[in-house]
């Protein structure tokens, strides 16, 4: 420690090292490093352990890249599950979002979406496993559910370029209202969105 004021460097480390963590700005690293130093060793330990842990036993199922312990996953395993849809995501948690609906089909996670602006292109996720799975014939529809944003919306452009003239049926997830929202707060986007997505009752 240089002076009075400054921080030591194993503190400093440990901070910087939360930082860089997503939605952990300055402060709440700060805060996290602390708590860290007057935890009983055990605690952190723990923290130490769990962590390595998750590095060494996780990895990607080798069908549908989602994260598992065991290959394939227990969605790719699962004999119950409609092998004829592949619904594809953007990250794993967003897999979990869409399996809380019920869904019943198969998944792909992408690992992200195309963004040239950051360097992002087609071999930076994996767009290459999803068409080499759809060359046994078994899927028939592949729902694209990447986010609606301006990557999103790409991404799913650009997948469905890719195998559409496979014969595959590709589908894109509605958007519009959520349920219970009023129209006055709605945007003209989601408006828009909903008017183009509206079915018969």
């Amino acid at each position: 420690m240089a002076d009075g004021t400054s921080t030591p460097e194993p503190i400093q480390r440990l901070i910087d090292a939360f930082h860089r963590l997503p939605g952990i700005g300055p402060k709440s690293a700060q805060r996290l490093a602390y708590h860290i130093l007057r935890a009983p060793e055990q605690e952190a330990r723990a923290l130490a352990d769990a962590l390595l842990d998750v590095k060494h036993r996780i990895h990607l199922c080798s069908v549908c890249m989602n994260i598992t312990e065991q290959d394939p996953c227990s969605y790719c395993s699962d004999p119950r599950r409609d092998r004829a849809t592949i619904c594809v995501v953007e990250q794993a948690l967003d897999l979990l979002a869409i399996e809380r609906s019920g869904y019943r089909g198969l998944y792909h996670v992408l690992h992200g979406v195309l963004n040239p602006m950051d360097g992002i292109g087609p071999e930076d996720i994996h767009i290459r496993e999803l068409i080499v799975r759809l060359q046994d014939g078994v899927a028939q529809e592949v729902i694209m559910a990447t986010n609606p944003s301006l990557e999103g919306e790409a991404t799913a452009m650009y997948i469905q370029r890719l195998i559409g003239p496979a014969g595959v049926k590709v589908t894109r997830l509605a958007r519009g209202l959520p349920s219970g929202a009023d129209l006055e707060y709605a945007d003209d986007v989601t408006l828009a969105r909903a008017l183009e997505g509206r079915r018969e009752l």
